[in-house]
């Protein structure tokens, strides 16, 4: 079969779950990992070919797309802030706000990056996209991250030694974390923070595949991480550090509360391209 004939059948059968453009990008994203073609190559070759051997695999990922698998995972990989990091069951899909995370963290740290080494740590680190793109641009940096999950951290470990940059991976709970024991300058988080009441929001591909460890707090207390960070933040954070932030959407002004009663100063909220309050942090007052 041609493979322009085997697009048009593949986002047919998907637009009912998907919209057209999605579809098509999976197809796109698959084409070029399975067999190394872009766009352009396809439109330069219109009688390329797929095998009989090659239609069964991809008959197999559309039947996994139907379920709603995220493509991510069935590609074992996904790109975030330039670099590849491989994805499974055991991470979550990195996510473009988390982009814009880092690029916070970036831009801020301009000035230092000549003049001194810089101590990161990331905590809930999953797929290491965070510790990892930091550690990568930043040449002058020595970046520490904490999961509760061993299986996240093994996945993490493989991605920081693929993209070539050196971590100190800690596994360990933070919940149950009463001193981080070192100073650090950049203390980061994207911890669990979606509520149960706003599960219904969640997608399907999402809530039926991505970690529920990594995603939901309780409706009673859903800044639970994030007071517990902060209280090791108030010991742990150097002079003229900072503490960052990936929120949940609803929940910014209880942010601001929370930073403010602890002490923190300089708090800024920042929305992400969406148009949501996604994005905090604080420094410690001197």
């Amino acid at each position: 079969m041609k493979i322009k004939e085997y697009r048009t059948q593949f986002i047919q059968e998907l637009t009912p779950i998907y919209d057209a453009g999605e579809a098509e990008s999976f197809f796109y994203l698959i084409v070029e990992e399975k067999h190394q073609l872009k766009r352009i190559d396809l439109a330069l070759h219109p009688d390329l070919v797929f095998s009989e051997a090659e239609i069964v695999v991809w008959n197999s990922i559309l039947e996994q797309l139907k379920q709603e698998i995220p493509v991510q995972y069935l590609l074992g990989k996904t790109s975030f802030y330039g670099l590849d990091f491989e994805v499974n069951e055991n991470v979550l899909i990195p996510r473009p706000e988390t982009e814009e995370l880092v690029e916070w963290i970036l831009e801020s740290q301009k000035s230092r990056i000549e003049s001194q080494n810089i101590r990161i740590l990331d905590i809930g680190t999953g797929s290491g996209c965070i510790a990892i793109s930091l550690a990568k641009n930043l040449p002058n940096t020595t970046v520490f991250a904490i999961d509760v999950s061993e299986k996240a951290l093994a996945t993490a470990k493989r991605n920081a030694e693929n993209n070539s940059v050196n971590i100190t991976f800690i596994n360990q709970n933070i919940l149950e974390t009463v001193d981080l024991e070192q100073q650090f300058d950049i203390i980061v988080s994207n911890p669990p923070y979606v509520r149960n009441l706003e599960k219904e929001e969640i997608k399907k591909n999402v809530l039926d595949n991505e970690p529920h460890l990594a995603l939901f707090v309780e409706d009673n207390d859903p800044l639970i991480f994030y007071k517990k960070i902060a209280k090791l933040a108030q010991k742990n954070l150097s002079e003229n550090g900072q503490l960052y932030f990936e929120i949940n959407q609803y929940l910014g002004k209880e942010m601001i509360d929370l930073l403010e009663k602890m002490n923190f100063a300089a708090i800024e909220l920042l929305k992400d391209i969406y148009g949501n309050d996604r994005m905090i942090r604080a420094s410690m007052k001197i």
